[in-house]
């Protein structure tokens, strides 16, 4: 699989992490970067606005920057706005003082806060004049560092635009698109329409399609690359509580042997990991409620995940914390030892 090309950037494996919000922070990139496999990572994506009002009244950057500064590259930084000037602002800043791989802009948000109160994100694609002026001035005050876009099909299912967007997001000067699969009234809903994002590669003449959406296993990854019409990946929610997912999506493009999930035991130690990452930064009450959330990213799918979640939701110092992990975090998976016992009879009776 060739790297993906974003301006003079090479990516290698073609495989992107995606920008979460309240998710992809310093240290769950951290995590990401000890498996490898991901081509390119990212940030949460940073309110524009809210970066220049901590820059100008507290002569401070948001939470969401925490370790852009100083961690390996490349790394993309995702920014929200409906303002040029202001994410101009921003976009200048990160290429200059930050010095990021990518500038990437959100135009895919379908939150409410985000598009009907802050008329930004996926409320935007309805704007394609104001999308033109935002990337073009982004392009302007970042290169040489590139600019790119993250888009959804559209709006709604009545008002499906992304081939639209894709020449006008190309024509303002962006170096790479992304497509998520679904529309802003989809929210997570349904499948993501992998057949659209594909179709968009059509109405691009030089810039790098790269698609996004219910990728949550490396069969499904090396599926997008042979079934689509795509330059690269995105691998999105399925990463947060699987984040080996990316080496072993790299190791399938690779024809290699995929790499198997991690014990439940080391599961767990992954998760104490990230947690003590929290914790150094955000303090201990902080670090532990913010913890919540990925611990229950990591328990999912697993025999007794509910009970896990139900405690972990609770906690707020680290020793309730550990405790509930020690208690509840599932070390075995009855049916998986079920199977593996027939296997081991089978074979034995053979």
């Amino acid at each position: 699989m060739p790297p993906l090309r974003i301006g003079d950037l090479v990516i290698d494996p073609p495989i992107l992490q995606a920008p979460m919000a309240g998710f992809t922070n310093a240290a769950f990139r951290h995590i990401v970067r000890q498996f490898g496999g991901a081509g390119l990572l990212a940030t949460e994506m940073v309110n524009a606005r809210g970066f220049v009002w901590l820059d100008e009244n507290e002569a401070e950057h948001p939470d969401r920057l925490w370790g852009v500064a100083d961690e390996p590259r490349p790394l993309a930084v995702q920014i929200w706005d409906n303002d040029p000037e202001t994410m101009a602002k921003v976009g200048r800043r990160l290429a200059e003082e930050y010095r990021v791989s990518v500038v990437d802009i959100n135009f895919g948000c379908p939150v409410r806060q985000v598009t009907e109160k802050a008329h930004s994100g996926s409320y935007l694609l309805r704007e394609p004049n104001r999308m033109h002026a935002i990337i073009s001035r982004l392009v302007q005050v970042c290169a040489p560092t590139p600019v790119t876009a993250k888009i959804r099909l559209g709006c709604s299912r009545e008002n499906i635009n992304c081939n639209e967007i894709a020449r006008v997001v190309e024509e303002a000067g962006a170096a790479a698109l992304t497509v998520h699969g679904r529309t802003a009234a989809d929210m997570f809903r349904g499948n993501a329409d992998w057949e659209r994002i594909s179709e968009i590669k059509s109405h691009l003449r030089n810039i790098p399609l790269i698609g996004n959406g219910d990728l949550d296993s490396a069969e499904k990854v090396v599926a997008a690359f042979d079934q689509y019409d795509v330059d690269a990946v995105m691998i999105a929610r399925a990463c947060l509580g699987r984040p080996w997912l990316f080496a072993q999506a790299a190791a399938a493009l690779r024809g290699e042997p995929i790499p198997p999930e991690p014990t439940l035991p080391e599961q767990r130690d992954v998760m104490l990991k990230h947690y003590q990452l929290v914790v150094d930064r955000f303090g201990d009450e902080k670090g532990t409620v913010l913890m919540r959330k990925y611990a229950c990213c990591y328990a999912q799918g697993k025999h007794g995940a509910r009970y896990f979640r139900t405690h972990v939701a609770k906690v707020s110092t680290p020793e309730e914390f550990h405790s509930v992990v020690e208690e509840y975090f599932p070390l075995h998976d009855p049916k998986r030892e079920s199977q593996d016992a027939d296997s081991v009879s089978s074979a034995a009776g053979s």
